[in-house]
């Protein structure tokens, strides 16, 4: 067990750097994402914090993060928006570099208050699920990683049956499996 009360009280979203020796949350307490270093690769009890970044000029009630596979770029979906913002870093997963890039897509023609976002691995799809409608949404990124570029697919896929309040996901590395975690069952 890592704590991260000192930083976020309501942590929301969690992902990793591709080698396991960075950590980012994001939660709608601080309006931030925190990053930590990991002095053993993907062992959460050598973690310390390093540095926060604000994304609160965009979204007051980040809901989940994810990254470039490179670092480069970083999106953050959230609820008080209903949107995902695009963000840059100068330095790979390097958080004190970055900043937003002004584009952001709104979800709300699609439905309200997200609660998780992934991404492909060529970064040319998109997923999003909503804690209200109890469904996966699919779009496409017609540039690789260029959220100006996307567009709905008009593709859901009904959760409903296994998760009463989806609250998270994640694919395996060829996108064969998927993985939803849910409030309401733990």
């Amino acid at each position: 067990i890592f704590s991260v009360s000192g930083q976020e009280v309501t942590p929301n979203g969690v992902t990793f750097n591709t080698d396991g020796t960075k950590m980012f949350i994001c939660g709608s307490n601080g309006d931030e994402v925190n990053e930590y270093a990991l002095s053993t690769s993907f062992d959460i009890s050598t973690a310390s914090f390093t540095t926060n970044f604000s994304v609160s000029a965009q979204e007051t009630a980040p809901e989940d993060i994810v990254f470039k596979p490179d670092g480069t770029k970083m999106y953050i979906i959230g609820r008080t928006g209903d949107d995902i913002s695009q963000y840059s870093l100068s330095t790979a997963y390097d958080i004190s570099t970055a900043s937003y890039d002004s584009v952001s897509f709104d979800l709300s023609a699609q439905f309200e208050a997200p609660t998780a976002i992934s991404l492909n691995g060529d970064g040319t799809k998109m997923f999003t699920i909503s804690a209200n409608t109890r469904l996966m949404y699919q779009y496409s990124l017609s540039t690789a990683f260029d959220l100006s570029s996307i567009s709905y697919d008009s593709v859901t896929f009904a959760l409903e049956n296994s998760a009463g309040d989806p609250a998270g996901m994640t694919f395996n590395s060829d996108g064969t499996k998927m993985y939803v975690a849910d409030y309401n069952t733990d």
